[in-house]
């Protein structure tokens, strides 16, 4: 018997250079035995704290103990904490006290982008004690993390994004729902359609468990839940070693452009912090929120624009791909290189993405170590966590990204932000707009100046008078609070109503008129003047499919049930209609 040994067979085969007949008759023989056997892709080494936890500063402990104290009064609770005060430790020592009573946790983040720093952090506490799921693991590694959740010895700790919620759980403790404001935890497409953080507060409500809410810059939803006294509140308002928030500086690019005086993207201003940091030996930060190189390539003589033939949209020039594509529905084609309407041969290029800032910047400062992270930068799970080592270790000078990199990432050398272009954020044609605009710049702004020496952001508009302007400069979440409560009050809507959009979709335009005029009516005999629309969206065409949209504006007092029961009935009814067959109808509830 202690001459027997397991040894896969691939491996046998490889090791003596035999083939899979030898093998078999090798069997036959009884030589060999052979038997399936499970290989694991989970780590099953022994669970051991590798490192203590972290002490916490003054601050820390004052937050800690006021979250105790609120937990005995709410379930669900809110920890407001400025950029860099250090909400990850506070969260650690609340999963230590959880696993110490034998509980579980989820923790939540909004995007797989942070958990490759998180998940270092915490296996240096934890160590296997911890599961990490995300939807960059094949579906094998995910069903076994099912099934250890479901098994005797399940995890103490699962990190992962929205799809989380779903996972199995024996004892729940605690849910923590890092930067709740994020609208990644929105699922829009495909079905099901559900906001990760408030199906988290529901599944703790199921275990009668705890659910804490963290970020810097909350949802206005749930700060008005918290000003009713729904949710228990703590602040944390200073930053770990009392360093400073980051100066944000407003340079009015609009009049730079006018006279001429502009790089590229790049202020004089923007270029003269990043040309001393870089002298340094510090990092940069550059936030354009679009990929590509240019968004749009157009006709000089006659305005010509290159559109996707699937969608209502313009294509995207993307330099290293040298082709143009749809960020909607995937459809590439070649770079054009004269006007089909007028044949001419000047095609310029209208705007820039992050392709194009990466291009300037290597062409002011070629010395620096520049990356880019973007959706294409970023498809595999290794090149997520290549991009951030580089960038964490030194490697990287600067780094360009869309708001992947305004995302509670932590690194402590980078003392220049650069916000490119604030207006395109402030111009979408959205309720939320300022409200949103308002969390990327200052998230991004956070990241600058966390560890020694207060950071600078230069935040470059063409509309350095308003209000949330100013309201970013002076880091003023309560300011912008306030106006958009008084507007949102005004004109109804959340969180004085909830939302739903009616979605419906065909092939022909005039057909999907038709049924969203009888779909408005209908509407209309129910709800009356709660609704809004038939219209189009921004976006009236993706993938050859017609859209056109109705808003349902339902008040907090509403019976739901009665809602979801007409809603339901009249879909079931037109969709039964002959025309109405190959049309698509579906709902949004909460929509972001």
């Amino acid at each position: 018997p202690k001459m027997l040994a397991e040894v896969g067979r691939k491996a046998l085969i490889e090791a003596v250079g035999g083939s899979l007949a030898i093998c078999r008759a090798l069997e036959e023989k009884g030589v060999l035995e052979a038997y399936p056997y499970e290989i694991g892709r989970l780590a099953h080494t022994e669970v051991t704290e590798t490192i203590g936890v972290s002490p916490l500063s003054e601050a820390q402990v004052r937050a800690f103990r006021e979250l105790e104290e609120a937990f005995a009064r709410h379930p669900v609770c809110l920890l407001h904490g400025v950029t860099s005060s250090g909400k990850t430790e506070v969260y650690i020592h609340l999963i230590r006290q959880m696993i110490a009573e034998g509980k579980q946790v989820l923790y939540l983040v909004p995007e797989i982008v942070l958990t490759t720093q998180l998940t270092d952090r915490l296996y240096r506490v934890f160590g296997n004690r911890m599961g990490v799921y995300h939807s960059k693991f094949p579906d094998a590694e995910r069903v076994e993390i099912w099934q250890k959740q479901l098994s005797e010895q399940p995890y103490d700790i699962i990190v992962g994004v929205r799809s989380s919620v779903f996972l199995p759980f024996r004892h729940l403790g605690l849910v923590i729902v890092d930067e709740e404001h994020e609208q990644s935890y929105k699922q829009q497409e495909p079905a099901p359609r559900y906001h990760a953080r408030n199906a988290a507060i529901m599944l703790a409500r199921m275990y009668g468990a705890r659910t804490l809410l963290g970020t810097a810059t909350p949802a206005l939803e749930t700060y008005y839940n918290v000003r009713m006294g729904k949710y228990g509140l703590v602040e944390l308002t200073e930053r770990f070693g009392q360093v400073r928030l980051p100066e944000v500086e407003v340079v009015d690019i609009k009049e730079l452009q006018r006279k001429r005086r502009m790089a590229g993207p790049f202020s004089p201003r923007l270029l003269e912090e990043m040309r001393r940091a870089l002298e340094n030996k510090e990092q940069v930060i550059l936030f354009q929120n679009r990929r590509g190189y240019a968004p749009m390539i157009e006709c000089h003589t006659c305005g010509w624009v290159p559109k996707c033939k699937n969608c209502d949209v313009s294509l995207t020039y993307h330099k290293g791909l040298n082709q143009m594509t749809c960020h909607y529905c995937g459809y590439t084609c070649n770079v054009p290189t004269r006007c089909p309407a007028c044949e001419g041969t000047e095609l310029v290029q209208r705007g820039f993405g992050t392709e194009k800032v990466e291009d300037a910047v290597h062409q002011v400062f070629p010395e620096a170590a520049v990356a880019r992270m973007d959706l294409d930068t970023t498809r595999t799970r290794s090149a997520y966590e290549g991009i951030l080592e580089d960038f964490q270790s030194g490697k990287t000078d600067v780094l360009i990204g869309t708001q992947m990199v305004t995302k509670g990432l932590d690194f402590e050398r980078v003392s220049v932000v650069g916000i490119l272009n604030a207006d395109a954020m402030l111009n979408i044609p959205d309720f939320r707009s300022f409200e949103r605009a308002f969390q990327l710049m200052a998230q991004v702004a956070g990241r600058a100046g966390r560890r020694s020496r207060q950071g600078r952001v230069i935040l470059q508009t063409k509309s350095p008078d308003l209000p949330l302007i100013r309201q970013v400069t002076e880091h003023d979440y309560f300011g912008l609070y306030v106006g958009q409560m008084e507007e949102r009050q005004m004109f109804v809507y959340p969180p004085f109503c909830r939302l739903i959009y009616v979605y419906m979709k065909h092939k022909r335009a005039d057909v999907l008129d038709h049924l969203a005029a009888e779909m408005g009516s209908r509407l209309r005999q129910v709800f009356g003047s709660r609704i809004l629309g038939p219209d189009a969206p921004p976006v009236a065409r993706i993938q050859l499919l017609y859209i056109r949209k109705i808003v349902v504006k339902v008040e907090p007092g509403a019976s739901l049930s009665k809602v979801r029961e007409q809603l339901l009935y009249l879909r079931q009814s037109l969709m039964a209609h002959p025309d109405y067959r190959s049309a698509q109808i579906y709902y949004d509830v909460d929509p972001m």
